[in-house]
């Protein structure tokens, strides 16, 4: 419990940058596959339906990457974002317009997974007006992509979106020239839309997310902007500077509880600090569950000071009702103990209270 305690933090957000483009590039495969099918090519080694099947089986696996970007982003805890946020566009707190693109696009792929079970139901013809609508959670998505991934500027993610967009491009094109039969407004439409769509995303890119101060443009909380922002403070060593160790601070933060194996119960709870000193501080507690609480057997505390990117981890030391005790370290850092008073509330899933920091004394 103790290593999944520590480690959990790190791989959800690794999960959630992997998954999400990974989703990219199915999602992508995916609707070139869908235009290339409309214009009935096939040869002897791949048949129409081998090339059929391959589209609803990216498609599909594109949803399941999807949840599973969705679900680890909500768990991970660092960025402020519910379950709802990746359901309903544009509610979120965090990157209202680029999170709720996501949405939108999570939201499109669920209509085409839906409408295709009912096929029989709803009738071909609105079915596959559905489906070329779920096309444009293409777009949606990579804008989505590119304006709230952290990884926008680096160029693994834009050779990732290059790539996506040149794929696209080849297929719509080749669509509008081989399909013979087509109305011919229609293929000009298409290649027309084929060039103008992707050169917007690129235009807006550029002027966007490719550059400096995109994230408080973008609608990061101010809360996150300030731990990117500062910097640590280096010593006349050159060794970085260790965060204020002594303080008093309020906590407020969310409590969730889930049956593990054996009958035992894991209780995570998670939360921020304000007052005396910021920062974000996680317990996992794995245990007996009581009446009310929990026979603790294994645990694990983490703590981000505000203004830093060091993580001190520990675990915890005394636990009586509410009042936690935990001894934390970091990597060249003195040994640092956490005092939580908390007040639960676990019908609201909710956590408040006082946490004291102190440093300890190297033994």
């Amino acid at each position: 419990m103790i290593a999944a305690a520590l480690i959990a933090p790190k791989a959800y957000w690794y999960l959630t940058r992997g998954t999400g483009t990974v989703a990219l590039l199915l999602l992508t495969a995916s609707v070139a596959l869908g235009v290339i099918t409309t214009v009935r090519w096939r040869s002897p080694r791949w048949p129409r339906f081998a090339l059929a099947g391959l589209h609803r089986n990216l498609t599909l696996l594109s949803i399941v990457f999807v949840v599973t970007h969705v679900l680890t982003t909500v768990l991970d805890g660092y960025a402020p974002v519910r379950l709802e946020d990746a359901l309903i566009p544009f509610v979120s707190h965090y990157r209202p317009v680029w999170l709720g693109l996501g949405a939108v696009a999570f939201d499109l792929l669920l209509t085409l997974v839906v409408t295709s079970l009912l096929r029989a139901r709803i009738g071909y013809r609105l079915w596959r007006g559905t489906h070329w609508l779920a096309y444009t959670s293409w777009p949606v998505a990579l804008m989505h992509a590119l304006g709230t991934g952290s990884d926008a500027r680096t160029g693994f993610m834009r050779a990732v979106g290059l790539a996506a967009v040149a794929v696209v491009v080849v297929a719509v094109l080749a669509r509008a020239v081989l399909a013979y039969a087509g109305p011919l407004r229609l293929r000009v439409a298409g290649a027309a839309a084929a060039i103008v769509v992707p050169v917007s995303i690129g235009l807006w890119y550029e002027s966007g997310p490719a550059q400096h101060g995109w994230a408080k443009r973008a609608g990061t909380p101010a809360a996150l902007l300030a731990r990117k922002r500062v910097p640590q403070a280096a010593n006349v060593e050159g060794t970085v500077a260790s965060p204020r160790m002594t303080f008093s601070a309020s906590l407020h933060g969310r409590i969730q509880e889930a049956k593990a194996p054996n009958g035992l119960v894991n209780v995570v709870i998670t939360g921020r600090l304000a007052g005396g000193s910021s920062g974000a501080v996680r317990i996992d507690l794995r245990g007996q569950p009581l009446q009310g609480g929990v026979a603790m057997t294994a645990s694990g505390v983490s703590y981000v000071p505000g203004g830093t990117r060091t993580v001190y981890r520990g675990s915890v030391t005394t636990l009586a009702g509410q009042d936690v005790l935990a001894t934390l370290s970091a990597p060249s850092f003195r040994r640092l103990q956490l005092a939580f008073r908390l007040n639960i509330d676990t019908a609201a899933g909710t956590v408040s209270g006082t946490v004291d920091g102190s440093p300890l004394t190297s033994e």
